[in-house]
């Protein structure tokens, strides 16, 4: 019988969850539901220096959100206070201090490790040395030939000290990981890695490798940066005896320049794209391409569908170009598919940041620049007009500030579509005013607007485009806008003639 497949996302609390977390904690996900396993979450924080106070709890609850759910590990209740649930506790590595220090002096009783007692100040002109000579920086192994006599009175002494693993001088290190293949490492160039650190708190090598034996993690999966590290892990796992997991080492998301994806160039937080109007379900699907190949054109896909196609075969080799060009198209088809009534009560919060509303309770909004009341159901309208336009919901804002002004401000050669004159364009508004006056407020609806206008052009012997432009720009102020029909729809009859007057005016 096969072994039941683990998987762990392991993230330090250091204050966000970077895209390329979340696209490593998304494979972890898939990978899991795929082969019906167990997703746990487990916190690294022996990284005292690194800790940023609550972000435990903004990472729990940014993984809750975009619907990654794990079986166990480290959750958050209600009154934002974080609890552990499983088996294989304690999640978070802070509180697993006595279970490191079994398994180091272990390892020092078995002769797989060694105290290391030099100075940091040692250790600085070491390293100088080694670049000096153009050496690849590694510990010289001066404490690994002490004798336990030597040992014994330093550590009676009170010297401090940090305790290394006693790699093999000989030998290669090899192993096989699901996206790289098969892979050699000459134990000459293995450095003896600091296992437990002078505040008594394991590195990320000694605390990962006890933390997944013990929680019987099946498969380890991580960016390729900790893919040099790995056969320090494999010598680990020799030195207790323990079964070796398997290995599956992501590549890295890149800039354009192929430069590594970082805050220098750019946002790389996950919160931050979904502050600027990314829906979780696009940013999931951006980050799933990013690195895992379908095998086929598609390219959208829902989270149900990802379970059920990804896996590793499919993770490439070569690292990814973080493309916000297919970010904000995969975010627009989304937005396109989304009900009407979610779209607008993720819109409306960009629309009051936007100072174009504030909320005035019971689903009723106030228009700053007007000072009218609006519902829930005009919003709608107003959302409706840019749901196939839009990009981000953080456009909405600048989209539909025409809809809000009291007064709109453009100038008047804008009017004036192609071979047009200013007298065209004015004789053309006039003809539109005159027809829509006689229009009831009940039939102001875009499609009876469209069938009333085409009869005016072709009663006129006019150019469609010699009407709908200036009506367009004489309702929106702009070059680029929904259908003039939709927007004189939202607008209303009353708003619509008063614009088309303005635009009469500029055009005397």
């Amino acid at each position: 019988m096969s072994k039941k497949i683990r998987v762990r996302f392991a993230p330090s609390p250091t204050g966000y969850l970077h895209v390329g977390s979340l696209r490593t904690v998304l494979y972890d996900y898939l990978f899991a539901k795929h082969n019906g396993g167990d997703f746990i979450l487990r916190i690294e924080d022996t990284d005292k220096a690194r800790y940023v106070e609550g972000s435990i709890e903004n990472l729990v609850k940014i993984l809750d959100f975009m619907g990654l759910e794990y079986s166990e590990g480290v959750f958050v209740n209600q009154d934002n206070k974080t609890f552990q649930k499983g088996d294989f506790g304690p999640y978070i590595q802070s509180l697993r201090l006595d279970i490191y220090q079994k398994y180091v002096d272990e390892l020092i009783k078995n002769d797989y490790a060694y105290y290391c007692f030099c100075s940091q100040e040692r250790l600085g002109k070491m390293r100088k040395n080694q670049r000096l000579q153009k050496l690849a920086p590694m510990y010289d192994r001066k404490c690994r030939g002490l004798s336990k006599d030597e040992v014994q009175k330093l550590l009676e002494e009170k010297t401090p000290y940090v305790v290394r693993l006693k790699v093999p001088r000989k030998g290669v290190t090899e192993f096989e990981d699901l996206i790289y293949g098969k892979i050699k490492i000459e134990n000459k160039t293995i450095d003896d890695q600091v296992l437990m650190k002078s505040d008594g708190f394991p590195t990320y090598h000694l605390a990962s490798v006890v933390d997944d034996h013990l929680m019987e993690i099946s498969h380890v999966t991580r960016a390729e940066e900790w893919l040099p590290s790995t056969p320090k892990h494999i010598l680990l796992y020799k030195a207790f005896g323990w079964e070796i997991p398997q290995f599956a080492h992501f590549t890295l998301l890149l800039n354009p320049d192929k430069s590594k994806l970082s805050k220098r160039q750019g946002d790389v937080k996950v919160e931050d794209y979904l502050k600027k109007g990314y829906l979780k379900e696009a940013l999931l699907n951006f980050v799933l391409l990013l690195g895992w190949n379908p095998k086929t054109e598609e390219e959208v896909f829902s989270l149900s569908e990802m379970i059920a196609r990804f896996d590793l075969s499919g993770v490439n080799k070569t690292g990814a170009i973080f493309n916000t060009e297919k970010l904000d198209w995969l975010n627009g088809v989304y937005i396109r598919k989304m009900d009407l009534s979610e779209l607008t009560k993720l819109c409306v919060p960009y629309l009051i940041e936007a100072e174009l509303l504030e909320e005035v309770g019971g689903s009723k909004y106030q228009v700053l620049s007007t000072g009218e009341e609006v519902d829930f159901e005009y919003l709608k309208k107003i959302v409706a007009l840019e749901q196939e336009r839009m990009k981000k919901l953080s456009e909405i804002g600048e989209s539909v500030k025409f809809i809000f002004s009291e007064k709109l401000d453009y100038e008047k050669e804008l009017l004036i579509w192609k071979k047009m004159t200013a007298g065209d364009a004015k004789n053309n508004l006039q003809l539109i005013f005159n027809e829509l006056s006689s229009i009831e407020e009940k039939d102001f609806q875009s499609n009876k607007l469209q069938e009333i206008l085409d009869r005016l052009v072709e009663k006129n012997n006019l150019k469609r485009g010699e009407v709908l432009w200036p009506l367009r720009v004489a309702l929106t102020g702009l070059k680029g806008s929904p259908s003039p029909f939709e927007v004189a729809e939202v607008l209303g009859k009353e708003k619509v003639l008063e614009r088309i007057e303005f635009a009469l005016e500029l055009l005397k």
